[in-house]
């Protein structure tokens, strides 16, 4: 049974799924790249962003 299992994994791997040319996983991979570097920065900012507005809140009050 188990053997069966992995001779069909094997097939379906082989001859069933696509796999993506080097240019396109060169394309997806940039773009992966240029967003997780986009969502760092925003993320980045926020936290500046909320770091000053604590230090000014707690110069008000102390």
């Amino acid at each position: 049974m188990k053997s069966n299992y992995f001779k069909e994994a094997y097939i379906e791997l082989v001859q069933k799924v696509t796999w993506p040319s080097p240019s396109s996983l060169r394309s997806s991979a940039l773009v992966v790249m240029v967003a997780s570097a986009i969502i760092a920065i925003v993320v980045l900012l926020m936290d500046l962003s909320f770091e000053n507005i604590m230090r000014a809140i707690y110069a008000q009050l102390f």
